[in-house]
C-alpha cells in the first residue's frame, strides 16, 4: 500500500533536516495503515541501515498477537538485527510514526541505533523528547540523534481518524 502525498505535509520552504526522511516515513505510514485491520493502533515502524537500505519493518500487533511489547519499534527492531545478525544496529535509523514510549525508547538505546526520527508527537506516553527524554538521558550510554515532526501532520491524522471512528 503506498501512502500518497498529503496536503497536510506539504511546505513551502524545503526542511533540509526533515525532507531526507519523508520517503521513509511514506514506508512508516503505509505499515501503519495496516495496522488498524487487525484492531491495532495505526503506528508504523521502519529501520533503515547506513545506506539506506529498509532492514526492517514493523507495526502495532499487540491487539493481533496478544503480545503487549508487539509495538511497531520493537518488532521493527527485532527484524533488522535479524536482517544483519546482531543486536548493536549502530549506524542505523529508526523512523516511526508516533513519538515512542518509555519501552520503545529503552529498546532504542539497548539497539544503539544512531538516530530517532519521528512524525507525531505524544504528549500521553511519548518518551523522546514530550513526556520523558529517555533516549537524550546523560545517565545512559547511548544517546541517539532525534528528529522530530517529519510528515507530522500525515501521521497525526491516522491517529485521528483511528481513534475518532472507534
Amino acid at each position: 500500500m503506498t501512502v500518497p502525498p498529503s496536503p497536510l505535509s506539504s511546505s513551502a520552504a524545503p526542511d533540509p533536516l526533515r525532507d531526507p526522511w519523508t520517503a521513509p516515513m511514506r514506508r512508516a505510514l503505509a505499515e501503519a495503515a495496516l495496522a488498524p485491520g487487525t484492531g491495532d493502533v495505526p503506528v508504523g515502524a521502519v529501520v533503515l541501515s547506513p545506506d539506506g537500505t529498509v532492514l526492517g519493518t514493523g507495526r502495532n500487533e499487540r491487539e493481533a498477537t496478544g503480545d503487549p511489547t508487539a509495538h511497531a519499534e520493537v518488532l521493527a527492531l527485532r527484524a533488522a538485527a535479524a536482517a544483519v545478525g546482531a543486536w548493536r544496529l549502530t549506524g542505523c535509523t529508526l523512523v516511526v510514526t508516533l513519538e515512542p514510549c518509555t519501552m520503545c525508547a529503552g529498546a532504542i538505546v539497548l539497539s544503539r541505533v544512531d538516530r530517532v526520527v519521528y512524525g507525531a508527537r505524544d504528549a500521553k506516553a511519548g518518551a523522546v523528547g514530550s513526556l520523558w527524554d529517555v533516549v537524550r538521558d546523560r545517565r545512559l550510554n547511548h544517546r541517539p540523534e532525534v528528529i522530530t515532526g517529519v510528515l507530522e501532520p500525515d501521521c497525526a491524522a491516522l491517529l485521528t481518524t483511528f481513534f475518532r471512528d472507534r
